[in-house]
């Protein structure tokens, strides 16, 4: 099979593997950064609205989310209100819509590489087998959260600038640079309001366009990048003034474009410098995480990329070997685009490195650069095996393995949490999860002034915290009334009554196999109401031993057990 061939094969994987869909759970941001808010405007769901989007200070623009989301959720209601769907939508349509919409919109990664391969010396069709084989492509970008647009922002950089920033290429002509500057400062601004990690990777782009536009003269240079000025401003305005609007709503439905004007100057909400100066903060980053300078080249790099990290580093080697040796005698640096690519390689890696929060997401925009640096001759052919075995096992344990249970178990919740609507039953459930990833919300798909379905998430709690929130829970009041009424003449309990039964709630613990003991430790007793496998937490990862046991299958799994009051 050729590499044309490889490519629609896994194009077409990629495309179905989404609507399956996906059971792993990669991190929190994937659903909290945009889906889990905009279900909450937009469809008016019950849903859990992180700190980054929270006022005074919040983080991220709220542009980005409604694109990626909320113009889905905007699709789901339409649809809904033409009684196509069904009201409040299923799990699975949450969960798929959103997915489906960045699934299409990462083929612009593969419209990247299509264009500008042949101008940095790598082989087209190989190089589109080898981007469309990566389990970072397959799994990391076809998922809601803005380390994905970053990586779609910069592929649309590269796809912008390589025509001239490729060494050996012609320039544009004059009106086309015109053109391309201004969409040059549109795209800037835009992946700067959506990741302020942005200009990391942009910026060794963008000074190569610039550098070859003026031939590398200062003064020139400067007038390059002064002509994005106009249309980067334009587009700040636009992102400011829509984040503005929707973290301090005007409240004057009639107000005049003048006190618009001042509402908006007066409340401006500028989230890049708020992301800022949170993560400048060395004591609030602490909070996330704090990992070694070197986690990023040591250990990120070689976990997403594997082999294709590691040739990077053999040629980054290289070429300093080959530059300080040539420089000696003729101070010419090597030729070629490799030492260009190289440079859009290692220069974001270095300056995401000098943050102390480092996790493997952060470096996914680096897939294009290290495959137009590694599609070139036949190395890629020799070590086909290699690249295969390493994506196919990435694929596996992200896509499927990783926190694998949450949501199939939410979609599972949400059936059980509609058959009681449906069935007018007024008691009320409480949902207690415990050592799992936070659970999105809006997957449960609970509308807004739906009071009786409490969701509760103790995150890593230790056993005397989950044992004493279980006695919270028993004991609350809308659980207690059943115990607590009494008949007003022979004041003996009325358990059976029908005020008792109505108040009778449901409690449902979701949890790893491996905590399932501790819950039963906790002197309640629990029935297994449902089981999902595999599910592999590394956060309570089971202990080898644990494998002759015949329960193993239980301690990779995640499992709803009901609380017996």
């Amino acid at each position: 099979m050729g590499p044309k061939a490889v490519w629609s094969v896994l194009s077409l994987f990629r495309l179905l593997w989404c609507l399956l869909p996906q059971t792993g759970y990669l991190h929190p941001d994937e659903f909290f950064q945009s889906p889990e808010v905009m279900a909450g405007d937009v469809l008016q769901l019950q849903v859990f609205r992180p700190w980054e989007f929270l006022p005074p200070s919040p983080c991220r623009s709220v542009v980005s989310p409604f694109i990626t989301s909320g113009i889905s959720f905007w699709v789901i209601h339409s649809l809904q209100q033409l009684d196509i769907l069904k009201n409040p939508p299923s799990s699975y349509t949450l969960l798929v819509f959103p997915r489906f919409f960045v699934t299409l919109s990462s083929f612009l990664l593969d419209l990247c590489i299509y264009h500008v391969a042949p101008l940095w010396g790598a082989d087209r069709w190989p190089a589109l087998a080898l981007l469309a084989g990566s389990y970072v492509t397959t799994v990391f970008y076809t998922r809601t959260w803005s380390n994905a647009i970053e990586g779609l922002l910069f592929a649309l950089l590269l796809l912008l600038v390589s025509s001239d920033a490729a060494p050996g290429t012609l320039a544009m002509p004059q009106h086309s640079r015109r053109k391309q500057s201004s969409l040059l400062g549109v795209l800037l601004v835009t992946g700067f309001f959506n990741r302020p990690t942005f200009p990391a990777f942009a910026v060794v782009p963008v000074l190569c366009w610039a550098g070859r536009l003026s031939r590398y003269n200062v003064l020139q240079m400067t007038k390059e990048l002064l002509k994005l000025v106009p249309s980067a401003t334009a587009t700040a305005i636009v992102f400011i003034v829509a984040d503005t609007l929707y973290f301090t709503p005007v409240q004057c439905q009639k107000s005049s474009i003048l006190s618009f004007v001042a509402h908006v100057g007066w409340n401006a909400v500028g989230t890049p410098l708020n992301f800022l100066t949170y993560n400048l903060s060395p004591s609030q980053l602490a909070q996330h995480g704090t990992h070694h300078r070197l986690t990023h080249l040591v250990v990120n790099g070689i976990l997403l990329f594997g082999i294709l990290h590691l040739w990077a580093l053999s040629a980054l080697t290289k070429s300093c070997m080959y530059c300080l040796c040539q420089m000696k005698r003729t101070h010419k640096m090597p030729p070629g685009p490799v030492p260009v690519l190289l440079l859009f390689c290692f220069v974001p890696l270095t300056l995401l490195s000098m943050f102390s929060h480092q996790e493997p997401r952060f470096l996914i925009p680096l897939i294009l650069p290290l495959v137009l640096l590694n599609a070139r001759g036949s190395k890629i052919a020799r070590w086909r095996f290699a690249i295969v075995c390493f994506n196919v096992a990435g694929a596996i344990f992200f896509g499927l393995l990783h926190q694998g249970g949450l949501v199939p178990a939410l979609g599972h919740l949400e059936k059980i949490l509609r058959s009681e609507s449906q069935q007018n039953n007024a008691s009320s459930v409480t949902l207690l999860f415990a050592h799992t990833y936070m659970p999105p919300r809006f997957l449960l798909s609970i509308p807004q002034q739906n009071m009786l379905v409490k969701v509760v998430d103790i995150a890593g709690a230790e056993e005397p915290v989950l044992c004493q929130k279980l006695a919270e829970l028993a004991d609350h009041s809308f659980l207690r009334e059943q115990y607590a009424l009494r008949d007003s003449v022979t004041k003996t309990p009325v358990e059976n009554s029908a005020f008792g039964r109505q108040q009778a709630g449901l409690v449902l613990v979701i949890t790893p196999g491996t905590v399932q003991l501790a819950v039963q430790r906790c002197g309640f007793a629990v029935q297994r109401e449902s089981s999902w496998f595999p599910h592999v937490s590394l956060e309570d990862p089971p202990q080898l031993a644990s494998f002759y046991n015949n329960n193993w299958l239980d301690l990779l799994g995640l499992h709803v057990l009901q609380l017996q009051l």
